[in-house]
């Protein structure tokens, strides 16, 4: 107990030298709470038998207060280091934006704009009139609108074309996602009564035909997400769906899903329809994201016929889902590059990272090992494995790509002590353990992010010195 006492007490500490230096930079409020928290941690390890003598230096002790501090006036939301190897990764943000998006969203952010006004006319305007053009013209679309998310536009949809009307559905395709997102539930809100046809597996173009009633207001098809069902299966296309549909006077609605606007089948990434073809079919309202596959800001993106886009114009719901400035300004600027597609495989992060070839993947591995290890002591270790990355955000749940691995090792310290430790660093970094083995997808490692990468490897080592 003889530590114990020299753990000095609060107003003690706040006169020494270097807490009057933070004292001087912080709210002293936020300065007695991080000195209450370092005090309060000392006499715990010293309780558990786990505190050095000289931890209690003060010196050691001030340090550990700024490093409280900076841990409790950091901001919640933060900048972290993606080493999973899963590209549209929905913890961690989905989608980064490509650096093309940055002036323009600068430019919106830090004074006024058109948002709702007509420069021509001089007039009240409209905010989805910014990116409608470039929808039509990058799909196809006879219209557009932009609502906040892909569960927005559904629902929006739903509410605008069958509230009190039934929506027939192929039993294989109620999905739920993430955040106990689930289609029959979504449906009910938007007044819409669900009929289900078909069965798990198998779905025919008859069971739509014989579900079809003078009370049906849609027929919905929805991307099947994170799932696949393989083996005994059959569904009806979008453009079976579409003359089902034309047969009996009865619109077609599909949920894309995570929205490309890309065909990705020549760098082995296939099964995923793009938004041009569902609108070639003749599919009248089509939903997708804006931050999955089209590696733009969350926002749910609506196409399709203007007269069955107007009546969601119209709709009271549409101003709570309607998205701000700021998403628009990143949309616009994300649309703008696909009007290139080699500019846009090239400058969107999502599609640059997913259409890497494994060879490309080995070369930057070995880039990123040789400039790490310049940065970093030497009981960081470091070696290239290969390995499997996935796509994310809800599209090709059975894909995976070929990739190449950073696995790192820091002096005494257990694969899961490291992954903690990372995980808590004041530049976080999230990778795998797999096999033993702290694991580093070199595809989802962005170039800016090495810098970072290494910082927080550094003051791991720091952390556990040589033994």
């Amino acid at each position: 107990m003889t530590l114990l006492k020299r753990i000095p007490k609060v107003d003690k500490v706040l006169e020494w030298p270097g807490v009057r230096e933070l004292l001087a930079r912080h709210p002293r409020p936020t300065v007695l709470a991080g000195v209450r928290d370092v005090l309060e941690a000392l006499r715990a390890a010293v309780r558990a038998e786990t505190l050095d003598e000289g931890e209690l230096d003060e010196a050691a002790v001030t340090a550990r207060i700024e490093r409280e501090l900076a841990r409790l006036t950091a901001p919640s939301l933060r900048r972290v280091v993606n080493g999973t190897g899963v590209v549209i990764h929905t913890n961690l943000g989905r989608s980064p934006l490509a650096a093309q998006v940055r002036p323009h969203l600068d430019e919106i952010a830090f004074g006024y704009s058109n948002l709702e006004f007509d420069l021509e006319e001089g007039a009240r305007g409209s905010r989805y009139a910014h990116v409608e053009n470039l929808l039509r013209e990058l799909t196809g679309a006879e219209a557009a609108l932009v609502v906040n998310n892909n569960a927005a536009a559904v629902l929006l949809a739903l509410s605008a074309l069958a509230t009190g009307k039934e929506v027939v559905v192929s039993r294989g395709e109620l999905v739920e996602i993430g955040g106990s997102f689930r289609i029959p539930d979504v449906m009910r809100q938007g007044g819409a009564i669900l009929r289900e046809v078909g069965t798990t597996n198998r779905t025919h173009p008859r069971d739509y035909r014989e579900a079809i009633t003078s009370e049906t207001g849609l027929l919905l098809k929805v991307h099947s997400s994170n799932f696949a069902v393989v083996g005994f299966t059959a569904e009806v296309s979008s453009q079976e769906l579409v003359a089902i549909g034309r047969e009996s006077g009865v619109p077609v609605m599909a949920d894309a899903g995570s929205g490309s606007l890309l065909d990705l089948s020549r760098f082995g990434i296939c099964g995923e329809p793009t938004v041009q073809e569902f609108v070639a079919a003749g599919v009248d309202i089509i939903t997708f994201s804006g931050d999955k596959l089209l590696g733009g800001p969350q926002a749910g993106i609506i196409v399709g016929r203007a007269a069955c886009v107007a009546p969601l114009r119209r709709h009271p719901l549409l101003r709570a889902l309607r998205i701000d400035k700021l998403t628009l300004a990143a949309l616009e600027a994300t649309l703008r590059l696909y009007r290139d597609e080699r500019l846009a495989r090239a400058e969107i992060p999502t599609l640059r990272m997913l259409t890497a070839s494994a060879a490309e993947l080995r070369a930057r591995g070995r880039t990123i090992l040789r400039r790490l290890r310049r940065a970093l002591p030497p009981q960081i270790r470091l070696a290239l494995v290969d390995g499997i990355s996935q796509v994310g955000g809800g599209a090709y749940p059975l894909l995976e790509l070929p990739t190449t691995l950073v696995a790192v090792e820091a002096g005494g310290l257990s694969p899961q002590e490291l992954e903690e430790r990372l995980r808590r660093a004041p530049v976080p970094v999230v990778g795998r353990i797999h096999r033993g083995r702290f694991l580093l997808d070199c595809r989802t490692l962005l170039d800016a992010d090495l810098p970072l990468l290494a910082e927080s490897l550094r003051e791991v080592a720091d952390l556990n010195p040589v033994r």
